[in-house]
C-alpha cells in the first residue's frame, strides 16, 4: 500500500512539473516588435500581416482578449528569449 502511495505522489509531482512548465512557455519573452492596432484590425488579420502562427502570436501576446482589441492598442510582433 505504501509504495503504491508513493508511486501515486510521484507520478503527481511529475505532473504537475510539466504542466507548469507548459504554462509558463511564453514567461521570458522579450517583445522586440510591435504593432498598433488600427480600425477594422483583428488578431488572425495582424497575425498573418506579420507571418505568424496563431499560436506564436498568442505566445507573443499572452493576456491578449482578440474580441477586444482597440485602436491604437499595442500587439508585440516579434519577441525573443529573455
Amino acid at each position: 500500500m505504501t509504495m503504491l502511495f508513493n508511486l501515486f505522489l510521484v507520478l503527481s509531482l511529475c505532473f504537475t512539473v510539466s504542466m507548469a512548465k507548459s504554462a509558463s512557455t511564453s514567461i521570458g519573452l522579450k517583445c522586440e516588435s510591435v504593432y498598433e492596432v488600427k480600425s477594422g484590425d483583428n488578431c488572425l488579420g495582424v497575425a498573418k500581416m506579420f507571418s505568424l502562427t496563431p499560436g506564436t502570436f498568442a505566445a507573443f501576446n499572452p493576456n491578449l482578449n482578440c474580441n477586444a482589441l482597440f485602436v491604437g492598442q499595442w500587439l508585440c510582433t516579434n519577441a525573443i528569449d529573455s
